[in-house]
C-alpha cells in the first residue's frame, strides 16, 4: 500500500473513531425507533444548488440505535443521503469507495450489511430515492449541473407491470441548464425536488414538481419569494419545507404556503415525521454552532416544553443532517407514463391572457416559442396565431428547455417567461394560463383554436433542429 492510501484510510479511521467519542445525546428526546442520519465536519446548506459539495471534507452515516450510534456502512471513505426502502429492509444511500472516487449509488441490506453497487455514472450521483415499480430516482452531476436521473433498481419485479413508467435503463427526468435536487416522492407518486426560481435561469430556492417519467414539470406554488427548500411530505399530505429561519408548509386547501410556528433556529430542511407525531429536524441553535438531530412535539404546544426542540443527537464538532427513521412505510402510489414514442410535444393554451402577474398592456396577436442551442444561447423556434380568446395550439420540440414571448401585432413583446421548462417528447399537455397559478381553473368552454383547426401549429423548426445539430 502506497503512503497516500495508507493516509487516507487512516484519515476516515480516526472520523470514525471521533464520531464515536464524541456522542452526547438528550435521553428525554427518545424517538422510539432506529434513526439513520449523516454526520459530516462541515455541511454547506444548499451547495447543491450552486453546483457545489454539500459536504467538502466527507460525510459518514450513522445507525442511532438505543442512544448509540456506530457507523451504516464500513469499507467506505463517505457516505451519505440514506433512504430506506419500502419494507425497510435496504437502505439506498451515496457513497464513495475511496477518496477520489465518484459519489455513486449503493443498496445495503440491512440484516446482513451487505452491500450492492446500483450506479456506475460519469458523474457524481447523490441523493437516491426510491421509486415504486422497481425504480430510484437521483442527481447526477453534468455540465448543465445536477440533472434528475432514473433507472431500474436492478431488483427482479415480482408481475410485469402494464404500462410501466419507463423501460429498463437510465431516463433522463430534467432538461434545464441549471441544478435540480430530488428532495422526497410524494403519495401520488411524483418526485419533489429543488432548482432555482426562475426555472432554469434563477438562483432562489424553489420548490418543483415531476412526474417519475419526466412529464408535467411545475412549480409546487406560485406565490414565489423567499428561499424554500428541503420539502418532505407528511403523513397528512402536507409538505414542509425550510426558508432557513422558519418552517413552512404547502397544503391542499391554500393556494399560497401557510406558515408554522416552529421554535427559533437554522432548519437544514428534510423534517421527518415519526410515530408519534412529533417532528425530527436538523437544526442549530446559535451562530457558528453545528446543526443537531433534534425533536419537536408539535402536538403539546401547550405544555411547558413542548414549544421547545429537544436534542436527539448532538456531535462534537460536526453537523448532523438528513435524519431517517428506519422502518417500513407506505409505497407511493405508481405513475404509468403516458407518453407516445415521438420527439416532440403538444401544448395547449387556453387563454394565455390569464396570469399572476396582471393584466397585459395590450392584445396578444402571436406567441413565439424559445429554445436553447448547445452551447446555452436562446434561439426563437418560430411563431404561432393567439386566438382572440387567448387560445393557442403548438407543437415543441421535446425534451428541451423551452419558454414562450407573447406578442402583439407589431410583433412587439407583451409579456416574456423568465425561467425556462421542458415538455417530454411524446406529452400532450394543456395549461389555463401563463403563470396562472393553482387556484385558477379552466373555463367550461371550447377554446377557439381547437373550433379553428385540431391540428398544432408546429414551431419544431428546422433552424431549431440545425442549430442543436451544429453544437453537438
Amino acid at each position: 500500500m502506497s503512503l497516500m492510501p495508507r493516509m487516507l484510510a487512516a484519515g476516515a479511521a480516526m472520523m470514525g473513531l471521533a464520531v464515536l467519542c464524541g456522542f452526547t445525546s438528550t435521553p428525554s428526546a427518545s424517538v422510539g425507533a432506529d434513526l439513520i442520519v449523516t454526520s459530516a465536519p462541515i455541511y454547506k446548506p444548499l451547495a447543491e444548488l450552486r453546483g457545489g459539495e454539500r459536504f467538502p471534507d466527507g460525510a459518514q452515516l450513522l445507525l442511532v440505535r438505543d442512544g448509540k450510534t456506530e457507523p451504516l456502512v464500513t469499507g467506505f471513505a463517505a457516505t451519505a443521503d440514506a433512504d430506506v426502502s419500502y419494507d425497510g429492509g435496504s437502505v439506498l444511500f451515496a457513497g464513495k469507495r475511496a477518496a477520489g472516487d465518484r459519489w455513486q449509488i449503493w443498496e445495503l441490506t440491512l440484516a446482513d450489511r451487505s452491500v450492492r453497487k446500483v450506479t456506475s455514472t460519469d458523474g457524481d450521483a447523490e441523493r437516491p430515492f426510491h421509486l415504486p415499480g422497481g425504480r430510484l430516482v437521483w442527481a447526477e452531476r453534468s455540465a448543465n449541473g445536477f440533472q434528475l436521473e432514473s433507472s431500474d433498481d436492478g431488483q427482479p419485479l415480482p408481475t410485469n407491470f402494464l404500462n410501466p413508467t419507463a423501460v429498463p435503463g437510465v431516463l433522463p427526468l430534467t432538461y434545464i441548464r441549471g441544478n435540480a435536487f430530488p428532495t422526497g416522492v410524494l403519495h401520488d407518486g411524483r418526485i419533489l425536488f429543488e432548482s432555482g426560481f426562475p426555472l432554469g435561469s434563477g438562483s432562489t430556492p424553489e420548490i418543483y414538481l415531476v412526474y417519475a417519467d419526466g412529464s408535467g414539470v411545475e412549480s409546487y406554488r406560485c406565490d414565489h419569494g423567499r428561499a424554500r427548500w428541503g420539502a418532505q411530505q407528511i403523513a397528512s399530505g402536507d409538505v414542509v419545507f425550510t426558508h432557513g429561519a422558519s418552517l413552512a408548509r404547502f397544503t391542499s386547501p391554500l393556494a399560497h404556503e401557510d406558515p408554522i410556528a416552529a421554535p427559533p433556529a437554522q432548519y437544514a430542511g428534510a423534517i421527518v415525521e415519526t410515530n408519534s407525531g412529533a417532528w425530527l429536524v436538523s437544526a442549530r441553535t446559535a451562530n457558528g454552532a453545528h446543526y443537531a438531530i433534534s425533536q419537536w412535539d408539535r402536538g403539546a404546544l401547550s405544555s411547558s416544553h413542548g414549544a421547545k426542540l429537544e436534542t436527539v443527537l448532538a456531535i462534537n464538532g460536526m453537523d448532523l443532517v438528513d435524519p431517517v427513521v428506519v422502518a417500513a412505510h407506505e409505497r407511493p402510489n405508481r405513475h404509468p407514463s403516458g407518453l407516445h414514442p415521438w420527439n416532440y410535444a403538444n401544448l395547449l393554451a387556453l387563454d394565455s391572457r390569464v396570469s399572476r402577474d396582471g393584466a397585459l398592456r395590450g392584445t396578444p396577436a402571436t406567441v413565439r416559442l424559445e429554445t436553447l442551442d448547445a452551447i446555452g444561447s436562446a434561439i426563437a423556434a418560430g411563431t404561432a396565431p393567439v386566438e382572440a380568446d387567448g387560445s393557442f395550439f403548438v407543437k415543441a420540440p421535446g425534451d428541451r428547455p423551452i419558454r414562450f414571448a407573447l406578442l402583439d401585432r407589431d410583433g412587439k413583446v407583451l409579456r416574456q417567461e423568465q425561467g425556462w421548462f421542458w415538455i417530454r417528447g411524446g406529452e400532450q399537455r394543456y395549461c389555463v394560463g401563463c403563470h396562472a397559478g393553482p387556484e385558477r381553473g379552466s373555463e367550461n368552454r371550447v377554446p377557439q383554436v381547437l373550433m379553428r383547426s385540431t391540428t398544432p401549429v408546429d414551431l419544431t423548426g428546422n433552424n431549431v433542429t440545425n442549430a442543436l445539430q451544429r453544437g453537438q
